[in-house]
């Protein structure tokens, strides 16, 4: 496993742009250390600034707050993200995500908390402590050096640039222990936390389940399809791209099957992945749909899960997340051999994972139509057991525990 070696000329001259960029941005860090390190101070971000108030750092933060609340603690969030109208509690300070502001809040605070990289310059002061959440449980894509050859060289020049800064990565299976070695090119340290965005799956399902249909004006009775397609493009050579091609489900006939199999009304909840939904309204289908609601710019998505009665995905990680709660998860891989092309070798055979596989919308149908509940039953508990996936509903309470730790390290 390793990083393309055949970088082209185009290639190298983006190398040497990247990196020229990367100084300039560090120069902006280096001046906001005349400022004095808060140690009360976290920041964070979700998707590169694309995200909003979701992932792991809404639920650490929500324990942060509530610590504030209930005893007495002052600890002070900031959030960086690209879209200042996305919208957060009173209590959490959002800020544009621009370079100054980065350099500033940064620089100052003691603690920062992603799901994310750091953008590419980023320089961290002696004492501060940088926590890596990441945004899976397992993955089904390949991230990292296990996409081989196909992993870009700048990617990699990122990605190892970013985890030297890393103090911790947060980890809720044992599959990930070691994915991540090689995944997020990492050797630093691992903590068993779970992971806190699946902490609103194990603790709250009942209360989003219902609250989602009052929201929306849906009967409370109403069955949901969580469509999630993953997010195409990524770090490519020399730019970053964001693929917005065409959905091809037949919405139609899928919610007429959906309800021949299950039984009750359906609907079909759309949510696209954040760095998606942040170059477009919705998906294109060419279908109108009184069945269908967009819900891609609610910024969290484990919530939404929650709301789910069943889940619908290409090669979304999130599968495995409603798989845990035992949501019924059904993968549409219409373009499998051109995603495998340009992605790399898939990190699991697909079709020996819980997960009916479909290729066209003919074989989805027959999939839904010969659903066996018993069957995924038994492979799920095999596939959580195989790969080591511990999820309590306590990650927040330990990752919050953490920062308090390293708090009392830091000397303002």
């Amino acid at each position: 496993m390793g990083y393309n070696q055949k970088s082209d000329l185009s290639e190298n001259i983006y190398i040497i742009r990247r990196r020229a960029q990367a100084f300039v941005h560090s120069l902006a860090y280096y001046m906001c250390r005349i400022f004095p390190i808060d140690k009360r101070k976290v920041v964070m971000w979700t998707f590169e600034g694309n995200g909003g108030y979701g992932c792991s750092p809404k639920y650490v933060a929500e324990e942060l707050l509530r610590h504030n609340r209930k005893k007495g603690t002052e600890h002070k969030i900031v959030w960086l993200v690209n879209d200042i109208s996305k919208e957060f509690p009173k209590e959490i300070t959002k800020v544009k995500n621009t370079l100054w502001n980065r350099a500033y809040h940064l620089s100052t605070a003691g603690i920062w908390l992603g799901n994310t990289r750091t953008v590419y310059g980023t320089r961290k002061r002696k004492g501060q402590c940088y926590i890596q959440t990441w945004h899976a449980t397992l993955c089904i894509k390949p991230i990292g050096k296990y996409r081989g050859n196909l992993f870009p060289k700048m990617a990699y020049i990122i990605s190892k640039y970013d985890s030297k800064l890393i103090d911790y990565v947060l980890s809720g299976s044992e599959w990930c222990d070691h994915m991540y070695r090689e995944g997020l090119i990492y050797d630093g340290k691992i903590i068993k936390t779970g992971t806190p965005r699946c902490d609103v799956l194990v603790n709250q399902r009942a209360k989003k389940y219902q609250q989602f249909r009052k929201e929306y004006n849906i009967p409370a009775d109403t069955k949901i399809l969580l469509y999630a397609p993953t997010f195409r493009g990524g770090s490519q050579s020399t730019k970053r791209t964001v693929n917005t091609e065409e959905s091809t489900v037949d919405f139609e006939r899928l919610v007429h099957t959906l309800e021949k199999r299950f039984g009750g009304r359906w609907f079909v909840f759309l949510r696209l992945h954040p760095q998606l939904a942040a170059k477009m309204d919705t998906l294109r289908t060419h279908q109108i749909s009184e069945r269908m609601i967009d819900v891609s710019q609610r910024p969290d998505m484990n919530e939404i899960i929650a709301t789910a009665d069943v889940f619908l995905t290409d090669y979304s990680s999130a599968i495995f997340e409603a798989n845990m709660i035992g949501i019924p998860g059904f993968i549409y891989a219409d373009d499998l051999e051109a995603y495998i092309a340009d992605r790399g070798d898939l990190f699991f055979d697909m079709y020996k994972l819980p997960f009916p596989v479909a290729l066209n919308n003919d074989e989805l149908m027959k999939q839904i139509e010969q659903f066996d509940e018993e069957k995924y039953i038994l492979k799920t508990e095999q596939l959580m057991k195989e790969n080591g996936i511990f999820e309590d509903g306590k990650a927040s309470r330990r990752v919050v525990r953490l920062i308090e730790k390293r708090q009392r390290r830091i000397k303002e």
